[in-house]
């Protein structure tokens, strides 16, 4: 689960409704009771679920959750029902429908994603990287769980992942032996995780015996060629890949037979079209 504070529901709320419902008020409905649903016209893995339930709430609603996160929604399923005055269902509307549409499209494409690894790796990972859209990081590491994906990394202060430009600070930036040592000894809990940007240097960081060799940006070639030359020299190290994976590109990287793939394209995912009516019940 992925703590997400009521202090945080509540901002997203006020982003949308800090002066109230002004068409619900010059109306004069709000005191009128309803219901509202909420659902899933296209189907798919599904997040946010609990997410909204609980703003919901937060407004003197009445909810009921049809589904959870990590459910595979049928399409036109319901996904949420709320009950109660005009007034609050009308201001948890947009805000909630805007977050179950943007968490269902990156749970949905990190399934899709994962669905094609796992059919030349069974035990493969899409791993999520740091690089949300702003504002929206504790949502991206709930749709990423959910649909099955794992998180590269929540903040640059928990693994060691040494890129290029923590090398050119290094005394000896080539030196990769010594720069794995130094981070092996610093950080003694930790997985040594290093980058390279080309073959060269790939075959150096192995030589100096990490735990995982990121590639970016690779070709499926040169992947296939350094997997060998890894099992030969540094048979303890895994390989994952970095940079450019999309649905639209996963197949020829998973036929690789690496089974741990880095990316940051669900974040930009197609939302979900979530359909929202509400009705008077009075």
């Amino acid at each position: 689960m992925i703590f997400i504070p009521d202090a945080q529901l509540d901002q997203w709320l006020m982003d949308d409704i800090q002066g109230g419902d002004l068409t619900t008020r010059a109306l004069n409905i709000g005191a009128r009771k309803g219901s509202m649903r909420f659902h899933h016209r296209q189907g798919g893995c599904i997040s946010g679920i609990d997410t909204a339930r609980r703003m919901l709430l937060r407004l003197g609603l009445e909810v009921e959750q049809h589904l959870h996160d990590g459910d595979i929604a049928e399409a036109d399923a319901c996904l949420l029902t709320a009950q109660g005055r005009a007034d609050a269902l009308h201001q948890g509307w947009k805000a909630v429908q805007n977050l179950l549409e943007w968490s269902c499209g990156v749970s949905d494409y990190v399934y899709q994603m994962r669905q094609i690894l796992q059919r030349y790796s069974p035990q493969g990972k899409i791993a999520c990287t740091r690089k949300t859209i702003p504002g929206t990081h504790l949502l991206a590491m709930q749709a990423v769980t959910a649909a099955g994906g794992t998180i590269h990394r929540a903040g640059c202060g928990e693994t060691i992942l040494l890129f290029t430009n923590h090398r050119r600070f290094c005394p000896s930036p080539d030196n990769w032996q010594s720069i794995i040592a130094t981070l092996r000894q610093q950080a003694p809990e930790k997985a040594i995780i290093v980058e390279a940007d080309t073959v060269d240097e790939a075959k150096q960081a192995l030589l100096g015996m990490p735990d995982i060799v990121q590639l970016d940006k690779f070709s499926p070639d040169d992947i296939v060629a350094l997997k060998a030359y890894a099992q030969r020299f540094s048979p303890h190290c895994r390989l994952s890949l970095a940079g450019g994976i999309t649905l639209a590109t996963i197949d020829k990287f998973a036929q690789t037979g690496i089974s741990l793939l880095v990316t940051s394209a669900p974040y930009y995912a197609p939302p979900a079209d979530i359909k929202v009516r509400l009705v008077p019940s009075d």
